[in-house]
């Protein structure tokens, strides 16, 4: 078994093609797919992260801020893309969440000794998950492989993938403009 795990950030229906969906979100489903199926080939652990909100999201500082409703547990949006759902077949596998870090996720990953991150939102879920990974662990490895990650905008996108280069995150893959 090996010491690294992959952590799939919120490939929710919501942000690869519904209310939040882009363009660059739907062309990384089919690599994260392949970075999967890899993971488990090579004995690695898979865990998927979930934003989750209720009916009264609008209500809540993050809806005020974000006005456009999304990840309503129970809703389509909510659900991990089609076809990805297959690999978070057990509860154990999947970490809801309800703001853009998990505070559940450092207790989950704290066994290994590699962390790799994809997903969406590189500017806001995967920024938020990977600094406070590195927070709880600054001596693991965590790792962004930029290339199977999609921002709200290409410009965030990058953005984002600077600012935890300065925080001593491992970039990888990362496309030249």
């Amino acid at each position: 078994m090996s010491n690294k795990v992959l952590i799939v950030i919120d490939m929710q229906n919501d942000f690869i093609d519904g209310s939040l969906g882009t363009p660059e979100a739907v062309a990384i489903v089919p690599g994260v797919r392949e970075r999967i199926e890899k993971a488990i080939k090579e004995g690695e652990r898979v865990l998927f992260t979930m934003d989750t909100h209720g009916e009264d999201y609008l209500s809540t500082q993050e809806g005020k801020k974000l006005p456009v409703r999304h990840c309503i547990k129970g809703t389509w949006g909510h659900e991990l893309s089609d076809s990805l759902k297959d690999f978070a077949d057990d509860r154990d596998k999947v970490i809801e969440k309800h703001t853009f870090g998990s505070a559940a996720l450092p207790l989950a990953v704290q066994r290994f000794d590699e962390m790799t991150l994809i997903g969406l939102c590189t500017d806001i879920c995967v920024i938020a998950n990977a600094i406070l990974l590195k927070t709880y662990f600054p001596e693991k490895k965590i790792i962004v492989d930029a290339s199977l990650c999609a921002g709200v905008t290409p410009a965030s996108h990058r953005n984002a993938l600077e600012a935890m280069k300065m925080c001593q995150i491992d970039i990888i893959n990362e496309q030249a403009d």
